[in-house]
C-alpha cells in the first residue's frame, strides 16, 4: 500500500536523503519519495513485512519526527502557515542575535581602531573583565540559534552530518576556545604572568561564533523567504468551485451546499454563474468560458445534450443540466489530485554546501584531532596542541561556505524581481539551468489570450462605412467576438450610428436595421438561414482565413455580402523572438493546447516551432510532461491557466505568466510578471548566470579552507616559526565572505534581452500598423463578483477611448485604446468606483 506521513526537523538536501535512506533500509519498504519543501514523505510497503509505526520509527531513530498524514485536501492549505511561522521565528532571532553581535564587536574589536572602553574593562589588568564580557555577550546569540546545536548535534550522533552541524562544530569550537582562554586569563591574572594574559587577550573567538551564527542564519532567512508555500496551488484551485448550486428538489428550485450535490440531480445555472459539477445540458442553451479547463480563450456554445464541466463559467444564457460527477469525481477535484501528486513527487534540489557537508565535517575534526597527537608527539605542551587544534576548527567556519549559496541566490532572485521575474523559491532559480525542453502553453501563453480582428476584407463597401455598420451591429451584442470587433472599430474613430430593431439569433449572429436599410452579422449558418447567395469570393476569403485558424464573421447589408471580419488570439510581439533565443540556448521548445490542430499548427508554424501537441486536456498536459521527463529531459513548463496547473506542478520548473489566474502562479516556480514570453529566456539566462556564480562561491570558500587549515594546523612553524594570529585567522575568514559577497554582487550587472518593438505579429494592412491598439493590465484587489466587475467596466470606459475587459478570477482589467490616459488617471477610475489598484503594466 502507499501511505503519505509528515516529516520534521528537515532543513537541507542531506536531511531528506538521511529521511530516505534510513526508510528504505526497513524491510518490506519498496519505494520512499521524501519532498523537502512540503515536509512529507510518501512511502509504498508490504504491509505483510511491516507497517506505518516502523516506519515511523526508523525515521526517528534517523534523529526526525514523523506522523501518517491523513491525507484530506482541507488540511493541505493549512500547510502554508509553516513558512510564515517559520519566517517571524528567523527574523526574530536575526534581530536579537545582530543587536548583541554589534555591541559584541565594539567590546572584541573596537580597541583595534581606536574606539574607547568603559574603564572596568579597558588595559590588560581588566582583560578578564573584558573577556568576561565578550561571553555574556555571547551567550544570549547562542541561546536563540540553539536549534544549530540541536540538529547538527542529532545528525552528528547519527553520522549524517549537514549544514547545520557544520554551523555547530565551527561556533561552537570559537566558543569552546574563548571559555578556555577566559580560564587562562583568570589564571594568570591571580599569578601576575602578564605575558600570558596578553598573549590569551587577543586568543577570544566569541565574536566569531556570533558572527556565525548571526551571518548563517540571516542567508538561511532569505533563502526561506523565498519558499513556495505547498499548500497555495491546492487552495486556490478549491476555491474555483461555487459554494452552493441551485438543485430542483420536489418540483422546487433550492440552494445547496456543493457538497449535498448529487449524482443524477437537475441543476439550474445562469448567466455569470459557475458551473458546480459536471454533467449534461437537458434544456436550454449558454455560451460556456471553458479556459479554466481547456485554456481556450473563445467561449464555447453548448446545447441541449453536450456536456459541461465543473468551475467554467456562464458567459451567457441559461440551462439546467443532470450532473452526472460530482465531489472527487469532478474535473476540477482530478486536477487538484493531479497538483498534489506531482508537488510531492518532485525530487528536492541538493545544494552542494549540503553534499559536501557530510565529507567536510568529519575531515575537519579528524584534521583538527590528528593536528593535536601530532603536536603532542612532537613534544610540544598540550595548550600549544590544543590551540592548533581548535585553530584548525575555528579556521574552517562555515561562513563563506554558508553563505556562498544563499547570497548569490538572494542577488539573482532580487535582479529577477527588477526584471520582471519573480522566482518563488531558491530551489526554482537553481533548478532552471538545468532547462533543456520548454513546454509552452497556447492561449495567453504565446498568444494575447482574447479575440481581436486580424483581417478585414469589404466587398463593394467603403471601409470606413463598414466599420461604422459593424460598430453599430456589434455594439448591442454581448459575445465575446463582437466585442473584439467593437474595440477594432472604435479605435479606427468611426462614425458610430443607431440600429433599431436588433435580434440576437442565437448560434448565428445578429440583425438590426441601419438608417432604414436591414443588415445582418454572424456566421455563414447566418446567411443561408436568411436566403443570402455567398459570393464565391467571400466563400474562398473565409475558408482562406479558416484554414489560418481565424473565425470569418459575415457582414451584410440589403441582402448583400459587404464585408468578412477575421478575428483570432494572435500571437504577442514578443513570441517569435522568446522562441528563437530558447533554440538559440538549446533548449527544445514544444508547443502545447487545449485548441485544435489547424489553429495549433498555424501558430506553429509562425513560430518556427517543429513540436505541436494539440487538444489536450489538463490530464494530457501534465502526462506530455511526465513523458518528456521519463525521456531524461530536465523540463520548464509555462501556462497561465487553471488548465495547465498540473502541468507547472509537475515540470521541473513551472513558469507562470503574471497576467494569468491565481491557481497557475501558485503552482509555478517562477512567475513572469510583465507577461513576456522574452522573460523565460531571460530566467534561464539569469538562472545559468547565478549556478555559475555560487560554484566560483564554493570554490573560493574551499580554496580559504585548503589554505587556511594547513597554517591553522602550523605547517609553518617548524620551518619559518609561524603560526596562524587570531588576526590574521579573522581577517582570512572575514576575506573569504567578502570574496564570495563581492562576487554574488557581480550579478547585479546582469542585462535583460532587447524586447522586439510593435505588433509585428498581428495580421493587418501595412498601413494600419501604426495605429495598433495600446494594451495595459491593471492588477485590482476588493473584487468580489460579477457586481464588482461591472462597476470597475463601467469606471474605466467612461475615460475617452478606452475599451476594458474585466477578469474576477484573475483580479485584473485590461484596457485598450488608441490612445490610452496615463497611469494615474487609469488608477483613479478604478479607486473611484471603490476598488484597489495594486500593479498597472
Amino acid at each position: 500500500m502507499k501511505q503519505r506521513f509528515r516529516v520534521g526537523g528537515m532543513s537541507c538536501a542531506a536531511c531528506s536523503a538521511h529521511v530516505e535512506k534510513s526508510v528504505s533500509a526497513v524491510p518490506g519498504v519498496r519505494e520512499v519519495q521524501v519532498n523537502l519543501l512540503a515536509g512529507s514523505m510518501m512511502v509504498e510497503y508490504d504491509e505483510g513485512a511491516c507497517d506505518a509505526q516502523r516506519i515511523i520509527r526508523a525515521v526517528e531513530e534517523g534523529g526526525y519526527t514523523a506522523a501518517v498524514d491523513s491525507g484530506t485536501r482541507a488540511a493541505a492549505p493549512a500547510k502554508g502557515a509553516a513558512p510564515e511561522d517559520e519566517l517571524h521565528e528567523m527574523k526574530t532571532r536575526i534581530i536579537v542575535s545582530a543587536v548583541f553581535l554589534v555591541i559584541l564587536m565594539y567590546f572584541s574589536m573596537g580597541p583595534m581602531i581606536g574606539l574607547p572602553l568603559p574603564g572596568f574593562v579597558s588595559g590588560e589588568t581588566h582583560a578578564f573583565a573584558l573577556a568576561l564580557v565578550q561571553l555574556l555577550l555571547t551567550l544570549p546569540i547562542l541561546v536563540i540559534n540553539r536549534k544549530y546545536f540541536i540538529n547538527g548535534g542529532r545528525t552528528l550522533l547519527h553520522r549524517a552530518p549537514t549544514m547545520d552541524a557544520l554551523i555547530a562544530v565551527g561556533s561552537g569550537a570559537s566558543v569552546i576556545y574563548g571559555v578556555y582562554a577566559l580560564f587562562q586569563i583568570g589564571y594568570a591574572c591571580a599569578a601576575g604572568d602578564m605575558a600570558r594574559v596578553h598573549e590569551y587577550a587577543h586568543d577570544l573567538y566569541f565574536e566569531s561564533a556570533g558572527m556565525i551564527l548571526t551571518l548563517v542564519t540571516l542567508g538561511k532567512f532569505f533563502e526561506a523567504r523565498a519558499k513556495r508555500k505547498t499548500g497555495e496551488a491546492i487552495a486556490a484551485l478549491m476555491d474555483l468551485r461555487p459554494q452552493t448550486a441551485s438543485v430542483i428538489r420536489g418540483q422546487q428550485e433550492v440552494e445547496v451546499p456543493i457538497e449535498e450535490v448529487r449524482v443524477g440531480d437537475f441543476v439550474i445555472v445562469r448567466a455569470g454563474q459557475s458551473v458546480p459539477v459536471d454533467g449534461e445540458i437537458v434544456e436550454g442553451h449558454a455560451y460556456l468560458d471553458e479556459s479554466a479547463i481547456t485554456g481556450e480563450s473563445m467561449p464555447v456554445e453548448k446545447h441541449k445534450g453536450d456536456t459541461v464541466i465543473g468551475a467554467t463559467v456562464t458567459k451567457n444564457g441559461y440551462f439546467a443540466m443532470k450532473a452526472s460527477r460530482v465531489g472527487d469525481d469532478t474535473t476540477l477535484s482530478q486536477i487538484i489530485r493531479l497538483v498534489e501528486e506531482a508537488g510531492a513527487s518532485k525530487a528536492p534540489i541538493a545544494k552542494l554546501a549540503d553534499k559536501v557537508a557530510g565529507v567536510f565535517v568529519p575531515v575537519v575534526m579528524l584534521i583538527a584531532l590528528v593536528t593535536a597527537v601530532i603536536w603532542l608527539v612532537a613534544g610540544e605542551t598540550p595548550s600549544f596542541a590544543l590551540t592548533r587544534a581548535i585553530a584548525v576548527l575555528v579556521i574552517s567556519c562555515p561562513c563563506a561556505l554558508g553563505l556562498a549559496t544563499p547570497v548569490a541566490i538572494m542577488v539573482g532572485t532580487g535582479v529577477g524581481a527588477k526584471n520582471g521575474v519573480l522566482f518563488q523559491s531558491a530551489e526554482a532559480l537553481e533548478n532552471l539551468h538545468n532547462v533543456d525542453c520548454v513546454v509552452l502553453d497556447k492561449t495567453g501563453t504565446v498568444t494575447e489570450g482574447r479575440p481581436v480582428v486580424t483581417d478585414v476584407h469589404s466587398f463593394g463597401a467603403d471601409p470606413e462605412d463598414l466599420l461604422s455598420l459593424a460598430l453599430a451591429l456589434e455594439v448591442k451584442s454581448d459575445h465575446p467576438l463582437a466585442d473584439a470587433i467593437v474595440r477594432y472599430a472604435r479605435s479606427k474613430h468611426v462614425k458610430e450610428r443607431e440600429a433599431t430593431s436588433f435580434e440576437m439569433v442565437e448560434g448565428q449572429g445578429v440583425r438590426a436595421v441601419i438608417d432604414g436599410v436591414r443588415c445582418m452579422a454572424g456566421n455563414r449558418r447566418m446567411l443561408l438561414a436568411n436566403g443570402l447567395a455567398l459570393p464565391r469570393s467571400a466563400q474562398q476569403m473565409g475558408e482562406s482565413l479558416a484554414a489560418a485558424g481565424k473565425t470569418p464573421l459575415y457582414f451584410a447589408a440589403n441582402r448583400q455580402v459587404v464585408g468578412i471580419f477575421a478575428v483570432a488570439d494572435v500571437l504577442k510581439p514578443t513570441s517569435r523572438s522568446a522562441v528563437e533565443a530558447l533554440q538559440q540556448l538549446g533548449v527544445e521548445v514544444t508547443l502545447l493546447t487545449g485548441d485544435n490542430k489547424a489553429t495549433a499548427q498555424s501558430i506553429a508554424a509562425e513560430l518556427g516551432i517543429r513540436d505541436v501537441v494539440a487538444e489536450v486536456l489538463p490530464q494530457d498536459k501534465e502526462r506530455v510532461v511526465r513523458e518528456k521527463q521519463a525521456q531524461g529531459r530536465k523540463v520548464a513548463m509555462v501556462g497561465d491557466g487553471i488548465n495547465d496547473a498540473p502541468a507547472l506542478a509537475r515540470a521541473d520548473v513551472g513558469i507562470a505568466i503574471g497576467a494569468g489566474t491565481d491557481v497557475a502562479i501558485a503552482s509555478a516556480d517562477v512567475v513572469l510578471m510583465k507577461s513576456d514570453l522574452m522573460d523565460a529566456v531571460d530566467a534561464i539566462r539569469l538562472s545559468r548566470q547565478t549556478m555559475r556564480n555560487i560554484r566560483q562561491n564554493l570554490f573560493w570558500a574551499f580554496f580559504y579552507n585548503c589554505i587556511g587549515i594547513p597554517i591553522a594546523a602550523g605547517v609553518l612553524w617548524l620551518p619559518l616559526g609561524l603560526k596562524l594570529s587570531p588576526m590574521i585567522g579573522a581577517a582570512a575568514m572575514s576575506l573569504s565572505s567578502v570574496c564570495v559577497v563581492s562576487n554574488a554582487l557581480r550579478l547585479k550587472f546582469f542585462t535583460a534581452s532587447p524586447k522586439p518593438e510593435g505588433g509585428r505579429y498581428v495580421v493587418l494592412p501595412k498601413e494600419e500598423t501604426k495605429k495598433m491598439e495600446q494594451t495595459k493590465v491593471i492588477k485590482i484587489e476588493g473584487m468580489m463578483c460579477e457586481h464588482c466587475v461591472a462597476h470597475v467596466k463601467k469606471a474605466l470606459e467612461a475615460l475617452p477611448g478606452v475599451t476594458a475587459q474585466v477578469d474576477l478570477q484573475s483580479g485584473t482589467a485590461k484596457v485598450t485604446g488608441a490612445q490610452l490616459p496615463d497611469d494615474a488617471k487609469l488608477t483613479e477610475a478604478v479607486e473611484q468606483a471603490g476598488y484597489k489598484v495594486v500593479g498597472l503594466q
